[in-house]
């Protein structure tokens, strides 16, 4: 829940803050298992086309944390940038899961 006491400034970091870095923290793993593995679940180019998605989200996200921090954690994220980030990660989490998968067959 919400505390109708914080400040805008804090309410920001304590919302955006640790979601950028949940983001920041599957896109890496994902590509981390991109560039290591072949999926067998996967084409070679779906698997390129992930991996160079994630590539661009992430350059994307270092460059919002990077405004973030330069304005004092007092500015948010628009919707429309962090909407396609979650659908990339939901993404990642099948991928994720379907390789488990894989491996446990």
């Amino acid at each position: 829940m919400r505390d109708s006491n914080l400040p805008g400034t804090e309410l920001l970091k304590t919302v955006l803050e640790p979601l950028l870095e949940d983001f920041q923290y599957w896109f890496t793993r994902s590509r981390e298992m991109l560039e290591t593995e072949q999926l067998s679940f996967m084409s070679n180019e779906e698997q390129s086309d992930l991996l160079l998605r994630i590539n661009q989200a992430q350059a994307e996200l270092t460059t919002a944390k990077v405004l973030f921090a330069a304005t004092g954690e007092q500015v948010g994220i628009d919707m429309a940038t962090l909407k396609p980030w979650h659908q990339l990660v939901t993404e990642c989490w099948n991928v994720a899961r379907r390789s488990r998968e894989a491996r446990e067959v």
